[in-house]
This record gives structure tokens, sequence and C-alpha cells, in this order.
């Protein structure tokens, strides 16, 4: 990353997913508000603005468990924007219930009430503004080449509906085998269906390229996120069995996770797909260059979510209760990272190598020359040294107080142990808690870390109830969303003279 960036080198951005913008009708979108908070990061003198993965979720509302690692989330769709466009009326809006809670999504009221609006602005089509220029940029948007997804993701999306909603493996054998006969019928009985989908993509497309290119006018890169798997339940998986671990029926072999470890005595059950990864070095990784290829569309800069699996990857027996039982299996090493840089040039990456590594995880982190991240949370063991101290950092690392899997910091240190509590006072310098968020912040900012990026709720210094997601666990996350006066001309004031003081300043 640093490669891209001025001439010191030293830049900072904030954590912020869209669905935590404060923008009208229950949840972030691409909205004015969305504009707004980019003007803000300019005045902050900030340079990236770092969200989440923009796929459709599914259930769990996790954006790193999405219906398609190419689509995008039609809940992002600014309603206000249709509005204005005149595929929809504030009273067809107003008329829907997204839930009373300002910093709150009700995603049960958002997937009741927002697919009715969108149904009702496809029907609406030929009532817009610029009708014929609208379907004629519509049109083109479906024969785009690179746009090969979006006709088994849209298929894939209009036979769930039909089925219920239930997973594609519990579907009618010819469909869920995806035979020729039973495709075509079905292309046929869902044709209008799939074409609604096709223009939730559209609408998706268009409002988020116009918002990252106003971003990007106003010097602000957007940091992306990849996530390493892909969902069993997707058009990606339907679609392509061949690049996965799946027997003859299209069932998986083994699925994905993380072993027992001191947080989970039973590890981590993700239950993703596993790459049959000697298929993807045979096709010189076409589809993984496809799919990053699609995230550099949409991002500057993309962080590679469980970096560790490109080298080892835990497979657990498909039907397995726990985690307990998997085995550590090679990867595709540097070879997937050396294709990438031949295909697609030298793009700015951050590897994600949190959590135990293994000198081959090192060995490869180093050789791609990704940075990889540093969590200030993760440093105030009083009972030993610890990487994540920003005296052991180096220049090439990406720090942050917390990620999106981290309590607040506010949170974070009110829970801390009394031994590391103490000795991290003594090391931010502090006397009392109250300072400990903002003592965080100047620590990370003051680091030699090129890169610093922190959770907009660090910067509001909220409590526990802001955090966007614990781990391995079920409900109430990805929730938070900031409230609308949350971004004052004060604390604008404050980021803009960290990043002046510790020569982070965007130019």
């Amino acid at each position: 990353m640093a490669k891209a960036n001025s001439k010191s080198g030293r830049k900072c951005g904030v954590l912020l997913p869209i669905f935590s913008l404060s923008s009208e009708y229950g949840i972030g979108t691409f909205s004015k508000e969305a504009y707004e908070f980019v003007d803000f990061l300019k005045e902050a003198g900030q340079s990236y603005w770092q969200i989440l993965p923009l796929g459709p979720t599914s259930y769990g509302d996790s954006p790193y468990q999405s219906f398609s690692t190419f689509a995008g989330n039609p809940y992002f769709i600014d309603i206000t924007t249709l509005i204005e466009q005149g595929l929809l009326t504030k009273k067809d809006a107003d008329k829907c219930d997204f839930g009373g809670s300002e910093e709150y999504i009700d995603y049960e009221k958002m997937y009741k009430s927002r697919f009715v609006l969108l149904k009702k602005a496809y029907e609406n089509m030929g009532k817009a503004k610029n009708a014929d220029k609208l379907k004629k940029d519509f049109e083109a948007f479906k024969k785009k080449r690179d746009n090969d997804w979006l006709a088994d993701y849209s298929l894939f999306m209009a036979l769930k509906n039909d089925y219920d909603g239930r997973a594609w493996n519990t579907w009618e054998e010819n469909i869920r085998l995806r035979k020729p006969a039973a495709m075509k019928q079905a292309k046929e009985k869902y044709a209008k269906e799939i074409d609604f989908y096709c223009f939730l993509q559209f609408l998706f497309s268009e409002q988020w390229l116009a918002l990252k290119k106003y971003a990007n006018d106003n010097g602000i890169e957007i940091i992306g996120d990849i996530p390493i798997y892909v969902a069993f339940d997707s058009a990606d998986t339907w679609a392509n069995p061949e690049l996965f671990q799946l027997d003859k029926k299209n069932t998986p072999i083994d699925v994905a996770g993380c072993p027992p470890d001191a947080f989970s005595a039973t590890g981590q059950l993700w239950g993703n797909p596993l790459y049959k990864w000697d298929y993807h070095e045979k096709t010189g990784y076409k589809w993984w260059m496809k799919r990053i290829a699609h995230c550099y569309k949409l991002y500057d800069v993309v962080r590679i979510d469980h970096f560790r699996g490109f080298d080892e990857y835990y497979a657990i027996p498909y039907g397995d209760p726990t985690a307990e039982f998997g085995e550590w299996r090679k990867g595709p090493g540097y070879k997937l990272f050396e294709t990438m840089k031949k295909e697609l040039g030298d793009k700015k990456v951050i590897a994600e190598d949190l959590g135990f590594l293994t000198p081959s995880v090192i060995k490869l982190v180093k050789k791609t020359g990704y940075p990889g991240m540093k969590i200030l949370q993760f440093a105030f063991d009083s009972r030993e040294e610890s990487d994540y101290l920003p005296h052991n950092y180096t220049n090439n690392c990406i720090v942050y107080t917390g990620t999106h899997d981290n309590d607040t910091t506010r949170s974070w240190f009110d829970k801390l142990p009394r031994d590391d509590k103490k000795f991290a006072k003594e090391y931010l310098g502090i006397k009392t808690g109250k300072d400990a968020v903002w003592a965080t912040i100047r620590a990370s900012f003051a680091s030699v870390s090129d890169t610093v990026i922190i959770p907009m709720q660090d910067y509001l210094e909220l409590p526990g109830y802001a955090r966007i997601n614990t781990p391995s666990t079920l409900g109430g996350n990805w929730v938070w969303r900031m409230k609308k006066d949350a971004l004052s001309p004060e604390l604008c004031a404050k980021m803009h003279d960290f990043a002046r003081i510790y020569r982070r300043l965007s130019k």
C-alpha cells in the first residue's frame, strides 16, 4: 500500500460499514448521508474509508455469508434516489415499516418491506423521468462481458424465492444439478423475476460507483473486504460446483472452520465449502482472478480476510457438529498471488493475518509484500511482550484500535482484567479510564505504521452496544447505526489535528 501513498507514506482512515450510516428508511445506504460522510472524512484529513463486504446477506445478516461473491446488497440501494428518478413516490416509501430505531437495524422488517418497494421501482421503470435512457443503460448492463455472473445469480435468487428460501441442495434434483432441460425451463418460467434481480444489481452498481467516484475525486480511497470463502448456499457454489470439494451429488465432503483454541473449546465450524485448489491451479486461478478483478472495480484497496487459509486451511468432515476433528491441509501458497500480480498488476492489498501464525504463514505474507494488521486491543497482556504493542511495529502494517469483530475500545478497556488495565494505563500514559479511548487512538497514530484505521465508534467513544459483531454468536450482530448528529465540527477538528500532528494528513 505504501507505494501509492504520499511522500511520507503515512495515512489514516476510518472503518464504518455502509449499513452503519444514518440514512433514512432503516439502514445505511448510498444516500446523501454517505456523500456527507465523504465530505467529513476529507475535512478531517483522512485518506481511507474502510467498509465491510458489499454482497447480499443471507441468514444471520453477516456480510461474510453472502448469496454471491459478485452481487451487491439491494438493501444499500438508496430509496431517496429512486424517488428522485421517478421510480417511486415518497408516499410509497412512507407506507413501509423499516423499524423505529435510529441506532439499530431491524433486518426482519427490512426484508419484508425493502423488496416490496424495490419491486415497485422495477415495475415503474417506464414511468421514470429518463425512462428511455434508464432502460437502455439497464440493457447494456446485462450484456456487459464482465457481468457473466449476473444470469446465474438472478436465476438462483428467483429459484430460492420459489423454494421458500430453502438452501439449493434441497431443491429438486434436476435443477439442483443444473440439468440443461431444467435450466431452460426455469429461465423461461422465472424470466420476469430474473430480470427484477438483474435490475437490482444495475441500481446497486450505478449508485455505488457514483459514490466511489465522489470519494476518489475528494481524495478518499475505499478499502473493501474479500472473504476467503463463499457461502455454501450461494449462486457461486450452485453454478460452479467444480471449484469446490463436493461429491457427485454436489454435497460438501469437508467444510471450513478453525480448530479449538483458548477462545473456543470446540473450535469454529463455519461450514463454507472448501476450494479444490488443484483444479484452480490447472485453470490458472481463472475464477479467483475474475473475483479479485471484480473487487478492484468496487474498491481501491482490498483486505483479504483469513489470509492464513491460502497457506494452510482447516478441513472439517461435513456433518460434524463441531470443529474438533478437522485437519490442516496445504493451500495454494504464493502461486495464487504470483498469478494475481502477473494478470492484474501490482494492486493494493491488506493481509488479514490475525490469530495464531505459523512460520510458513509469516513467510507467505512477507513474500507477497502485503501489509498485515496490528490490533491495539490485543496488545496489553501484562504477562508477556506482544507483537501488537506499538513499539514493535514496522512501517509495512495497518494498525487498528479494533476491527468489526472487536468490542468498542471504550467497552474493551472497561472490561480489561486488573493487571492488564494497570499495564495499559502505564503504557498509554493515562491516570483514568475516561482517557483510554483517545490515548489508544493517539498510540496508533504515533506508531511507525504507514496506515492507521480507526472504527468510527471509537472516535465517538461509544460503549459496547455499538459493537458490530461478536464472532461465533447469532443475533444482535451487524445492526449498529450512527446517529444523525454524530459527526460534529469539534470531532472533525480533533481528527484533523491527529492527522496533522502525526504527519498522516491527506494532501
